[in-house]
């Protein structure tokens, strides 16, 4: 298994990548299960579907809209094409049908009332985000049943392979990528051997999949990202699921103008820019639009923002540091997730924002000019500094903290890439231990504060 630029950035909706997406792709991939005919032993062809949903899905499924995607996975709907009109029109006649249709698969009876259910027990063994599918023939025996994991950023696996995991160092170098490195440390090693940047051997392990396509590819994502934000400084109002928070990016937006209009703004402004430009990206994750995982949808904001910021605000920007920086990105995200974890149900923020950081700093420095050394640094300091972050969004909404938190995000990647590039890329931590750092510290963390919303700020709320 690759991790590649478009695994790490891949188009979706809000409010979730672990809760939203994962659960509808897993959905997707129950229904291919069934059209290729497997079924237990003597069942006859599937008939009626039910989901149980697990852990975090069910504690924070209802504000991360967990029981509509996968309704709408089970529909035929994936993240990636999802028509939010059809989508609705499907869901407005579900209560009168209980059957859903997809396509190339008889009508199966699914009613939400009885058919969908959230377990508030106990987490299922392998993941805090787990869910389990299946299908019924006409007589009511079991057709087919499966597990999945929906382990952040979209990625879902089977419970068969998250017991098994494929050993992805050793899968890389077999299937030909020329710098395979699986940490790091390796990463640093393999760039002084070839003489190739971060982003130059990105490039080359991208080339095996794309040869003739991957800017063109790079160059789409980042046009979804901006339009993104673009999309969210336009756009007012209040943010559905009963906190009645209100979206604040486009009067913000408005206000930064008038004042640069006039040569007002103080000194530190550019840290509401890029504020504005995360909080834009994450108003409309919350209000369940389009955004970019980056690596996740709770985390969206960090990374486009700051390469707005690279854009728009500093000196020399082209669109050959846009692709730089998004290589890099890409690369800092697929180590923490291959070595840690980008689940905030897993880890707790610190995966999140915090790996959203790192690869935001680490793309930052490397469009700036920074060496490897330098582009390591800067991923370090980005993560070492959201180290013990909670997940404990309020209501189990992705808006209180995490709307303003993807925007302090942004301010620590642009500070930590300019930190790394005052020095020559030698530091005390490695950014290998920083990961591994994240990793035990998410293992022992509370699971009130990892996407329950059963502590810290999710219980300490305004009295009403």
């Amino acid at each position: 298994m690759f991790l590649s630029i478009f695994d790490i950035f891949k188009p979706g909706i809000g409010p979730s990548s672990s809760h939203t997406m994962g659960p509808m792709v897993a959905a997707a991939r129950f229904l291919g299960a069934l059209r290729t005919g497997e079924r237990e032993p003597g069942a006859g062809p599937p008939a009626r579907v039910t989901a149980h949903l697990h852990g975090s899905l069910a504690w924070t499924g209802k504000g991360h809209a967990t029981d509509r995607a996968v309704t709408l996975g089970l529909m035929g709907f994936v993240p990636a094409t999802l028509d939010a009109d059809a989508a609705d029109a499907a869901l407005a006649a579900l209560p009168r049908t209980r059957t859903v249709t997809p396509p190339d698969l008889p009508p199966l009876a699914f009613d939400p009332d009885t058919d969908l259910a959230f377990d508030w027990g106990p987490p299922l063994e392998g993941h805090a985000n787990g869910l389990v599918l299946r299908a019924f023939d006409a007589q009511g025996n079991l057709a087919l049943e499966e597990t999945y994991y929906s382990i952040g950023g979209g990625f879902v696996v089977t419970a068969a392979e998250h017991r098994t995991p494929p050993d992805l160092h050793d899968a890389k170098a077999a299937a030909g990528y020329p710098h395979p490195f699986g940490t790091a440390a390796e990463m640093l090693a393999m760039g002084e051997a070839s003489g190739l940047t971060v982003a130059q051997m990105k490039r080359a392990n991208e080339a095996v999949a794309h040869p003739a396509s991957l800017d063109a590819r790079i160059d789409a994502l980042w046009a979804m990202m901006d339009d993104c934000i673009d999309r969210g400084l336009a756009t007012d109002g209040i943010l559905p699921g009963g906190l009645s928070v209100r979206r604040r990016a486009k009067r913000i937006h408005e206000q930064l103008q008038a004042e640069a209009g006039r040569n007002l703004a103080q000194p530190h402004v550019v840290n509401d820019w890029l504020s504005v430009y995360a909080m834009a990206v994450n108003e409309e994750n919350a209000a369940g639009g389009r955004v970019v995982t980056s690596p996740t949808n709770g985390a969206a904001g960090v990374v486009p923002s700051v390469i707005r910021y690279y854009r728009d605000h500093c000196i020399g920007a082209t669109q050959a540091g846009i692709r730089d920086f998004l290589l890099t990105a890409s690369a800092i995200g697929g180590l923490v997730k291959h070595n840690a974890s980008i689940s905030g149900a897993e880890v707790g923020c610190q995966g999140e924002v915090g790996s959203a950081a790192a690869m935001a700093a680490a793309g930052l420095c490397a469009a700036l000019g920074g060496t490897n050394a330098q582009v390591e640094n800067a991923a370090e300091i980005a993560l070492e500094h959201h180290l013990g972050m909670t997940c404990d969004p309020a209501a189990g909404l992705v808006q209180v903290p995490c709307i303003e938190r993807n925007g302090l995000g942004a301010i620590k990647a642009v500070s930590a890439a300019s930190l790394s590039l005052r020095g020559d890329g030698t530091h005390f931590m490695p950014l290998d231990n920083c990961i591994e750092a994240m990793r035990q510290t998410g293992r022992d963390m509370s699971s009130k504060y990892k996407e329950t919303s059963q502590g810290g700020l999710a219980v300490n709320l305004p009295e009403c």
